[in-house]
């Protein structure tokens, strides 16, 4: 931290002179796709993360409320001990700076991999759709969303345009399947940054601010097919079958496995495709290119993809011709 930072130097005085804090170290913690940033404070009464959310472009109120959501349905997120909302400071509970990304490898992939299904099983299963209030991952949502690989990587990053009778085919494919499965609570971006290992080894879940009623493959492919870490297909299709069985024993599943499945690679596709023009957009709008080496992964898996459904095979030439001769794939994404 530069301490001619000035919201750091807000924070600081308000951890001294409200809380009554006496500061033993105050550094940086993360930063995420946002505008937000996280410090670590170590004081004389302990040890929290403080989120800096400046009001004029972040909003803490859907953190507040969709913590105490998940908190009340038994999902493991931080505490909020204080709030600043005017100024915008959140004292949280520290997880710690081991995130499941950090630790994954292949002799615990199964066990970590259980401990987040079990998470998800929670939010799933405990949050009621009905009161929860949290808007609907809708056929509008979804659109915007698909219009991101369109707008900002295609045109934008490669400056190259989709006919419009492809860009039509395929978010009616990917649209239609989304709304057609279960509706849940969707964390979101429940992937391997976003949950972090704990002491005991259990898994606590972050940036959640997002959350939506949406379709029930959402978050578990957001796992599985995780932009930043990738597993062999047959693994992938192991886990997912693993948490099927779950979602099939509670009765919150009906369908047959290859209908899931189904619902499991497009949803996959929708997300991957927006996640490409998010990374394009941090780039080009918000200087923060380092999201670029993430692309070649996520685009590994649209081409998997793309590859397995004949409804695809206009993105996929598509693809061959337009984007894959910029691209070096991650080959562990095929």
């Amino acid at each position: 931290m530069s301490m001619t930072d000035s919201r750091a130097l807000s924070i600081t005085h308000w951890l001294e002179y409200t809380l009554k804090f006496n500061i033993l170290s105050f550094e940086s913690a993360s930063s995420d796709a946002s505008f937000r940033r996280y410090f670590r404070v170590v004081h004389d009464k302990g040890q929290h993360v403080v989120m800096d959310a400046p009001p004029e472009k972040e909003d803490t109120e859907p953190f507040i409320r969709i913590a105490t959501l998940l908190s009340h349905s038994g999902v493991k997120v931080p505490t909020i001990y204080q709030q600043n909302i005017e100024e915008g400071f959140l004292l949280l509970e520290d997880f710690g700076s081991s995130c499941l990304l950090d630790q994954l490898n292949e002799n615990n992939a199964l066990s970590f991999y259980q401990s987040a299904f079990d998470n998800l099983h929670t939010l799933q299963t405990k949050t009621s759709v009905t009161t929860c209030q949290l808007p609907p991952y809708d056929k509008a949502l979804l659109t915007d969303e698909i219009a991101l690989f369109y707008d900002w990587f295609l045109a934008k990053y490669l400056g190259v345009t989709m006919p419009a009778e492809i860009k039509q085919s395929v978010n009616e494919l990917l649209i239609s399947s989304a709304l057609e499965q279960p509706q849940v609570c969707v964390h979101r971006d429940f992937h391997s940054r976003n949950l972090m290992v704990l002491d005991d080894k259990s898994l606590g879940v972050i940036d959640f601010q997002d959350a939506v009623v949406g379709p029930v493959t959402y978050d578990l492919v957001s796992l599985l097919r995780d932009c930043y870490i990738a597993w062999p297909a047959d693994k992938v299709e192991e886990w997912m079958t693993l948490y099927y069985q779950q979602l099939v024993q509670s009765g919150l599943v009906t369908a047959e496995l290859n209908v899931f499945k189904r619902w499991f690679d497009l949803m996959g596709l929708q997300r991957h495709l927006k996640a490409i023009g998010i990374f394009s957009r941090l780039h080009l709008r918000d200087g923060k290119s380092n999201y670029l080496n993430d692309i070649p992964l996520t685009m590994g898996y649209v081409s998997q993809i793309c590859q397995q459904y004949p409804e695809l095979d206009a993105l996929n030439q598509f693809l061959i011709e337009n984007v894959l001769p910029h691209i070096t794939l991650n080959k562990e994404a095929i």
